[in-house]
């Protein structure tokens, strides 16, 4: 019935959001699940960024796990009156391939638009993670993690990037700021999604 999906450069700190979520939002029974990773083709688009995979055949990966995540879990679940919170989602290819595709693709977000056009299902919420590439990055090699997507000349488009998509559909998003305290976020984002359900479930019944 709703799809709430969290979004944010890597480093900003979703994934200590969706721990606690899993947590303050336990009484509404919510499906927890990301992208990539759903899915076996997820697995294989985790194997095609540590490799550092060619960018259209890395964007076709994504697009593929998509795909599968919206057939195999998104759709049903949502048929079945759920509420569904993803670890990112489409909102992560518009703003993180385009910027890997420059000079290859011309107009790289417009090509990912209609790949995705038809089939796929928007989000009805999104929380956008925003806080400064360096202290993202910093966080990264605090957990030792390395990998291409978190260059940080990668990651200020990318970030750029998805504050456009923001400013395009401001009725969907609600910017976060990722360098308050972990608490402080969890509670105004768990408040904020049961807000938007509830709200959203009562349309529903009248």
């Amino acid at each position: 019935m709703v799809l709430i999906t969290i979004e944010g450069i890597d480093g900003s700190g979703k994934s200590s959001l969706i721990t606690s979520l899993k947590e303050n939002l336990q009484d509404l029974c919510p499906v927890f699940t990301r992208e990539p990773g759903s899915t076996w083709i997820g697995d294989q688009v985790r194997r095609a960024i540590s490799e550092e995979m060619d960018p259209v055949t890395e964007a076709l990966l994504f697009a593929a796990d998509h795909a599968a995540h919206v057939r195999q879990l998104i759709r049903p679940c949502l048929q079945e009156g759920k509420l569904v919170i993803s670890d990112r989602y489409s909102d992560s290819r518009y703003a993180y391939q385009p910027a890997l595709l420059e000079g290859i693709i011309d107009q790289p977000l417009e090509w990912l638009r209609a790949l995705h056009d038809g089939w796929t299902i928007p989000p009805d919420r999104t929380f956008l993670f925003v806080l400064p590439v360096s202290l993202a990055h910093e966080r990264m090699r605090e957990k030792g993690k390395r990998e291409h997507l978190e260059h940080p000349d990668l990651l200020e488009k990318v970030q750029k990037n998805y504050l456009a998509l923001a400013e395009a559909e401001p009725s969907r998003f609600v910017l976060v700021d990722a360098t308050k305290e972990r608490d402080e976020i969890a509670a105004f984002v768990a408040g904020s999604i049961r807000d938007f359900y509830e709200r959203s479930r009562s349309r529903r019944q009248r």
